[in-house]
């Protein structure tokens, strides 16, 4: 189970350090900063802890300060108060600011305060995490219900069987997937059906955070490893232990960083950056990627060790395209969400407005789908929403025509064969051909062929191909058929020598 982690904010670092000891002796992590703006900036970074002891009298930003600021970001945020004595004007202002308790800082012989703190911190964590099951109740509910929709199609109901076979092991899974069809949804199916469902579910998103930090941002770092590291940080892999930990777009990983991720998943331990200390993680990790793999792999960008060990289980969630029946099914559940989160009324849908959202091609998968249906909630204006699916698809279209005409011009062209050519003609122009096979073309010769000679031999027979033809259209008159050929009239000349082409 993950440790506790305790945040103290006190400008006074004797008793701050005194926190820490105490605290650490009784199996909590604690953190220390000396003003309220370093807790602050922390917490903007993703730093935030079980719970907070905020001293009261700060230089600079004062507690009260920091506390409004703090619950104003997080309101979850359990935060007791500390002071050196009881002052009833800011114990009810604190209180009204969403402080969960107010302490008198211990210094008493007998310890009496030590246990009040103590105790108002086990209330602290009790009544996070009740919070925090409430909240991923709810969410698991709406999870639910959008995936009792998505499983309307043969292809989500094998994906729902495949999620409650592997939901109670601690496998790795590999979801994959366009950009947008749910893989997400998938990964958290998988928690919350498994035994780790009442631990976190956290998300990093590999695309998402610079190379240079995301070392620091899966395992942590001490104070001072790095340039900009002002204090502890606990990595991703510590704050879901215990739980989940899905690695999104895990293709955009560099293969340096998929070493490291592959030692975690072997071993279960790792070191924050400047630390020798090995830091135990039970974390199960589910990896998600719209990326190809296996071509990564031929080019060396993918880790093959990597590749096997996220693998063990891959799910591969269809583009909405090919779950057409699902779409009327969406629609209706994402318009009574945003109908009721947004407080509009459920807007008609005209049966030519169902027919274009029924046969859309959705490039953009379901996220884009909600996307459309949220804004069609807010607007209510389903003219706007026809000229826009039918200016996208217009687009999507002109984009594979350019991709096609591209590819088109990019292939090899393919090699004529020229017309047999008369022996007297050949010798009239004063130029040797290699012996000719039944139908024309120039035999092989006994020894082995270059690919540069075969390449030249290909394109001197395409270039007669084009020239003859060409000769005859325009009488052959040599002068009309250079510009026609795009080339002058001296370098037609050579090459009608070089060819040994003649006057029919």
């Amino acid at each position: 189970m993950r440790t506790p982690q305790i945040a103290i904010a006190d400008d006074d670092t004797a008793f701050a350090n005194y926190l820490k000891t105490f605290l650490e002796a009784r199996g909590y992590l604690a953190r220390v900063y000396g003003h309220g703006e370093d807790l602050l900036a922390a917490a903007r970074l993703g730093e935030l802890p079980d719970v907070v002891l905020l001293d009261v009298m700060m230089p600079g930003m004062d507690g009260i300060a920091t506390l409004r600021s703090l619950k104003a970001a997080h309101q979850d945020l359990q935060v007791i108060m500390l002071s050196g004595r009881e002052h009833a004007q800011t114990i009810v202002e604190a209180l009204n600011l969403g402080a969960v308790n107010y302490v008198v800082k211990p210094d008493d012989p007998d310890g009496l305060g030590e246990i009040a703190l103590e105790t108002a911190i086990k209330q602290a964590i009790e009544k996070r995490q009740l919070v925090s099951e409430v909240t991923e109740l709810r969410r698991q509910m709406n999870d639910d219900q959008a995936l009792a929709f998505w499983a309307n199609s043969d292809e989500m109901r094998s994906i729902a069987s495949i999620v409650d076979r592997v939901a109670d092991s601690d496998v790795t899974v590999l979801i994959r997937g366009e950009s947008g069809v749910g893989k997400e949804l998938v990964a958290r199916a998988i928690h919350d059906r498994s035994v780790r469902r009442h631990r976190p579910f956290v998300k990093v998103n590999c695309a998402a955070v610079p190379d240079d930090l995301l070392e620091s941002e899966l395992f942590g770092h001490e104070k001072g490893a790095f340039t900009g590291a002002a204090s502890l940080r606990v990595g991703k892999f510590e704050h879901a232990d215990g739980g989940t930990l899905m690695l999104d777009e895990i293709g955009e990983m560099k293969p340096q960083m998929q070493g490291k991720l592959l030692h975690v998943l072997q071993d279960g331990e790792f070191s924050r950056l400047g630390s020798n200390k090995r830091v135990s993680s039970d974390v199960r990790v589910v990896a998600a990627t719209n990326r190809d793999l296996e071509a990564m792999l031929a080019k060396s960008e993918f880790r093959e060790d990597l590749y096997y060990r996220l693998k063990v289980i891959e799910i591969h969630v269809p583009p909405l395209r090919e779950r057409q029946d699902e779409i009327p099914q969406l629609i209706e559940f994402f318009t009574a969400k945003y109908a009721k989160r947004y407080n509009r009324r459920e807007p008609a849908m005209t049966p030519t407005l169902l027919d274009t959202l029924q046969n859309y091609s959705w490039p953009g998968n379901v996220r884009e789908l909600e996307n459309v249906i949220k804004r069609f909630v807010i607007l209510q204006d389903e003219a706007l929403l026809l000229r826009e699916l039918q200016a996208s698809t217009r687009r999507a279209q002109a984009a594979a025509a350019v991709a096609t005409a591209s590819q088109e011009r990019i292939a090899p062209a393919p090699v004529a064969v020229a017309a047999p050519v008369a022996a007297d003609d050949v010798a009239e122009a004063g130029v040797v051909a290699p012996p000719a096979g039944e139908n024309g073309h120039a035999l092989p010769s006994d020894g082995p062929q270059s690919l540069a000679e075969v390449a030249r031999q290909a394109m001197l027979k395409a270039e007669r191909d084009l020239i003859i033809p060409t000769l005859r259209r325009v009488h052959w008159n040599r002068r009309k058929a250079a510009p026609l050929l795009g080339i002058s009239y001296k370098t037609l000349l050579n090459k009608i020598k070089e060819q040994g082409i003649v006057q029919e």
